[in-house]
């Protein structure tokens, strides 16, 4: 019988010495902050009308400043790109590096997408097309993380050649300017799409914190003070700006935070990365020890498992609960938070089944999707430019959903470029390239 679990003394002997164990915490605390989170968040009952769904921060809006603390999601993004500096290696093609960690970013997200194509067509032959449109926009809303990733990652390579920390804060000072305007240019115009680059340039901040922290530019002490700092303009910016005090959806924004990013989750993107740095001696220490870090390790193995299914997990613990009469729906009703406790308790027991039945598909290889990356030159480039078209895909189907003319053809979309971009890059060099490159020529491949 397979091992559910990796060994314990495999993993501990088997972590390499100088691995900067931080980045993983970061990684795994942000996805636990995340999953439970939208647990606690989600409010939902069957009455004869059908489902009904809310949001316990539109509902009790005092706790929305809560978000300030639990909005983690720069810390995503802050270690993807400090994993990807250290990855990072010069003379290496760009886009071959980035399909090489698309390849295992998106292996899951291919199944998932893959079940949930199946789930709808069932649902669209036995409840209607209606259902299948409602349904489908909630099993594919939390793909806007990956298809954000995918592009954000091509800008890995570049930021591995950053020099200092003067010239990483000029780079942030830039994202910041651009990121004013994209608010000023979706408030003057009434629209959510003249705000649209914000999805990009917005989390391309944490990214670059991430690199500062890689190329280790800046103390902890340092780090703290910038943290500081960008928390108390922040705190202004709420006060004194056009910006809701969410960090998250509650349901009842006047103008999101998140959809697109704004300034003010800029700025959270800052101090939290920062405070992070100041932060990171004392977790690597915490990190050291056996126990710890083999959770750590095994929580990562899975974490795109985790993250993809969180929802399902969340909807099986929260429907079981209101078949024995313990809905957590109206905060203002007796036991509500005690629901949403054993709610909490329940969707681990659940989502612990599901990450051991399907974190094995995160790891075993695909037939020919991950087949060895072989494109340089204009192949290479030619599947990095793909894999972000195909993070482009997953971002409209996050917004548009799937069950709809719209979200069949972005999935299309996303298969068609996937599906290129891995063409693109099982190519093997062209006569000429492999002659410049091949060792035997003497020549280097920098």
């Amino acid at each position: 019988m397979p091992r559910l679990l990796p060994d314990f003394r495999a993993v501990i002997d088997g972590t390499a010495p100088d691995r900067d164990r931080s980045i993983d915490v970061a990684r795994l605390s942000a996805l636990l902050v995340v999953m439970f989170g939208h647990c606690a968040l989600l409010l939902a009952t069957i009455t004869a009308d059908g489902v009904q769904i809310g949001n316990t921060l539109g509902a009790v809006p005092r706790l929305q400043p809560a978000t300030w603390v639990l909005q983690v999601m720069p810390l995503f993004f802050f270690a993807g790109a400090a994993a990807g500096v250290h990855s990072w290696r010069d003379g290496t093609p760009w886009g071959t590096w980035l399909f090489t960690r698309a390849q295992r970013l998106c292996r899951p997200a291919l199944w998932y997408l893959g079940a949930w194509t199946v789930a709808l067509i069932a649902v669209r032959f036995t409840m209607g097309a209606e259902s299948a449109a409602a349904l489908g926009p909630e099993a594919v809303a939390l793909l806007w993380f990956l298809g954000t990733y995918l592009i954000v990652l091509a800008f890995v390579p570049a930021l591995a050649r950053l020099r200092s920390a003067r010239a990483a804060a000029l780079v942030i000072a830039v994202l910041l300017v651009v990121t004013a305007l994209g608010d000023w240019a979706r408030i003057s115009t009434h629209t959510l799409a003249a705000g649209a680059a914000n999805l990009v340039v917005v989390w391309l901040i944490p990214m670059v914190i991430g690199a500062v922290y890689a190329h280790r530019f800046v103390t902890a002490g340092r780090a703290l003070i910038v943290a500081a700092g960008a928390l108390a303009v922040q705190v202004a910016v709420a006060r004194f700006g056009p910006y809701d005090v969410s960090l998250v959806v509650t349901g009842t924004e006047r103008m999101s935070n998140v959809t697109p990013p704004t300034l003010l989750l800029a700025l959270q993107c800052i101090w939290m990365s920062s405070l992070f740095i100041a932060c990171a001696g004392a977790v690597r220490r915490w990190a050291q020890r056996p126990r710890v870090w083999y959770l750590i390790v095994v929580g990562n193995s899975g974490a795109m498992t985790l993250y993809l299914w969180h929802i399902a997990a969340i909807a099986i613990a929260t429907f079981s609960l209101h078949a024995v009469g313990l809905d957590a729906y109206d905060p203002a009703a007796p036991h509500f938070w005690r629901n949403i406790a054993i709610r909490a308790l329940v969707f681990a027991v659940v989502m612990t089944v599901m990450f051991l039945l399907l974190s094995p598909l995160e790891h075993n290889p695909l037939w020919w999707w991950d087949a060895r990356v072989r494109a340089t030159g204009r192949a290479a480039t030619l599947a990095g430019a793909l894999i972000c078209a195909a993070g482009a895909a997953l971002l409209l189907m996050a917004k548009y959903g799937l069950g709809t003319t719209s979200g069949w053809m972005l999935l299309a979309l996303f298969t068609v470029t996937v599906v290129a971009a891995r063409i693109s890059a099982g190519r093997p060099p062209a006569r000429r390239e492999a002659a410049v490159t091949s060792p035997a020529a003497g020549i280097s491949a920098r």
